[in-house]
């Protein structure tokens, strides 16, 4: 993908991938994945101490590999910040090849709670962050000629329980944008939406109200690695470019 930035040029083979809420769980674990397999990777999240320390556990393989971690601090609810993270690595590599959209948050309720706070930081979150993060890479890969959009949805997308509406609501919001995009971008642009099951993560530390905590633990009860995602992400980047793997459902095998 030609560019006339300037930037430290990388091998076309270690791709320049971009990673939003990198700081634990399933971003953690997509990020550590990429760098052992020698990709340049720049992390962002808020808690930029857990992605310094991120990049000092990797650092070793990464250097191994001919990869790298890069930290970078972002608040996906602010279309400036995205802004900033995606010319970060566009200046500093010269080009951008992917970016992996997994900045989420998940407070489940019954909608008669009324958290609307709550409600509104996963629409701030799982959807204007997803567009905020499009809107910064979209112009990114059409100058280029080509890029890769990943979206990091949720079995929520394909399926509503009680306390799940709002979430729910906004990951379908995230599968519609991402299939959307794919329909309406160019073909050197490829799309790829990840929906996973219960994975071990911090998002159910984010329940407020005692009923849906309660719920949660019986429903993780069964869950899986976040490596497991990380592996379906490495699994859609590594394609020939002519092929374009549009979504992948990843969960337990006791998740029915």
């Amino acid at each position: 993908m030609p560019t006339n930035r300037p930037g430290a040029q990388t091998p076309p083979e270690h791709k320049v991938v971009l990673v939003t809420g990198a700081s634990s769980g399933i971003g953690e674990a997509i990020a550590a994945r990429l760098v052992r397999e020698g990709h340049h990777v720049v992390a962002g999240a808020r808690r930029i101490d857990r992605l310094r320390e991120l990049a000092e556990r990797t650092a070793r393989e990464a250097a191994h590999a001919g990869g790298g971690m890069h930290p970078v601090p972002l608040d996906v609810t602010d279309r400036t910040s995205l802004g900033t993270f995606v010319e970060f690595a566009r200046d500093r590599f010269g080009r951008v090849d992917v970016l992996v959209g997994n900045a989420g948050v998940m407070p489940l309720s019954r909608l008669d709670s009324l958290l609307v706070d709550e409600w509104d930081r996963m629409i701030d979150v799982n959807v204007r962050g997803l567009l905020h993060g499009i809107a910064a890479a979209l112009p990114v890969f059409t100058e280029q000629g080509g890029g890769h959009f990943v979206t990091i949805a949720s079995i929520g997308a394909h399926q509503v329980v009680p306390t799940s509406a709002v979430y729910s609501g906004t990951k379908y919001a995230a599968w519609a944008i991402t299939e959307g995009l794919r329909q309406e971008s160019d073909p050197s642009i490829r799309v790829t939406t990840i929906s996973p099951g219960v994975v071990t993560s911090e998002l159910a530390n984010s329940i407020t109200e005692p009923g849906a905590a309660a719920a949660m633990r019986t429903y993780r009860a069964h869950a899986i690695e976040p490596d497991a995602v990380a592996e379906a992400v490495s699994y859609a980047l590594a394609q020939p470019p002519g092929v374009d793997v549009n979504e992948i459902v990843v969960r337990p095998a006791r998740q029915r």
